[in-house]
């Protein structure tokens, strides 16, 4: 018998048998999901299971909604590790010591295992989006984990406003999932998209790092909704994304070298529209890097703008930081966050 557990806000899971849990998890899930993790089960399972299926009557759905929540929950932080591979560990750890013989089976996992959701790669993001309509939130989690960061942060952004933070906050919390979950929600889908490719396994890594690489490669508009959906569930959580994070302001942070290496990346047009607004330390970071022609040009085109839509401002900067990021992203600058060691020359 299970004791009492909190899986949602305000809603408190009664003490029942795991049986029961699970029964109330698969009627959930649908029969031809339920039948594959059945056919993982041992019979013994199976009978207890099916049993508390057919004693189940109707169950509160605040009720049922907080079992498959726990069960998701469940899911995204399991260990992931299982028959062979316990046994491998076992004979590792007669010869090493645990956090050796750990840190060996995780490498070894990395480099045998295949790409579960491969299928989604290459796929219309439209018609990604379709697919995970109505599927549980820590399922699209483990789904845009596995995608790469451009390809998920288009995904991520055609999801519904309300509910881009709450995937958004499990990828962040999300360590390493089952791989007989990922299998299961991947061959479901696989299905579902009507694809004749084979998922294999694979541990699911989430956390901070691939979260801002996906917001990283968002609009404005979805980074900004996405990280305020992110507050109001985890405030701490969501200024720890931040902080990984670079945005315009930042542009202090470059050395002067590196802010000449941008700006003769720099489309003109997106300069002058940048610069729109922005502060003081901020325009004099960027003009003191030009020369003095340079300067008076810059100057000149800003004096002649006008007034321009906060939109536009938005996106001009945007396209600045995305040049930041990709000469980050491949070495030729570096960027001085708080708190980051001194680099020596």
């Amino acid at each position: 018998m299970s004791a009492p557990t909190t899986a949602a806000p305000g809603v408190v899971v009664p003490a029942m048998p795991a049986a029961r849990k699970a029964a109330m998890v698969l009627v959930q899930l649908g029969k031809e999901r339920a039948s594959r993790i059945l056919a993982r089960l041992e019979p013994v399972e199976i009978e207890e299971i099916t049993a508390e299926i057919l004693r189940m009557d109707r169950v509160d759905q605040e009720i049922a909604d907080a079992v498959l929540e726990e069960f998701y929950d469940f899911s995204a932080i399991g260990p992931g590790i299982g028959g062979g591979v316990s046994l491998a560990q076992q004979l590792l750890e007669a010869t090493m010591s645990a956090d050796e013989a750990a840190g060996m089976i995780e490498r070894l996992q990395s480099s045998l295992a295949g790409q579960p959701f491969e299928f989604l790669q290459q796929a219309d993001a439209r018609q990604v989006i379709s697919l995970l309509s109505g599927e549980h939130p820590q399922a699209i989690a483990l789904v845009l984990a596995h995608l790469r960061p451009d390809h998920a942060s288009v995904i991520l952004a055609g999801l519904p406003a309300s509910l881009q933070g709450d995937v958004a906050h499990r990828i962040a919390l999300m360590d390493r999932a089952s791989p007989d979950v990922v299998t299961v929600v991947a061959e479901s889908l696989q299905r579902k998209a009507s694809t004749v490719l084979t998922p294999r396994e694979l541990a699911a890594v989430g956390g901070v790092a691939p979260l801002v690489e996906i917001i990283n490669r968002a609009d404005p508009t979805t980074e900004k909704a996405i990280l305020e959906g992110l507050e109001t569930r985890d405030e701490a959580l969501a200024e720890e994304v931040r902080s990984q994070m670079f945005v315009f302001a930042d542009i202090l942070l470059l050395e002067d070298r590196a802010m000449q290496l941008v700006l003769r990346q720099v489309e003109t047009s997106d300069l002058s529209v940048s610069l729109k607004g922005a502060d003081d330390a901020v325009r004099d970071k960027i003009m003191r890097n030009l020369s003095e022609r340079a300067r008076e040009n810059l100057a000149e085109e800003i004096d002649m703008l006008g007034p321009v839509r906060v939109s536009q401002i938005e996106e001009a900067r945007s396209n600045i930081v995305q040049i930041i990021r990709r000469l980050e992203e491949s070495g030729q600058i570096a960027i001085r966050r708080e708190g980051e060691d001194d680099y020596v020359s």
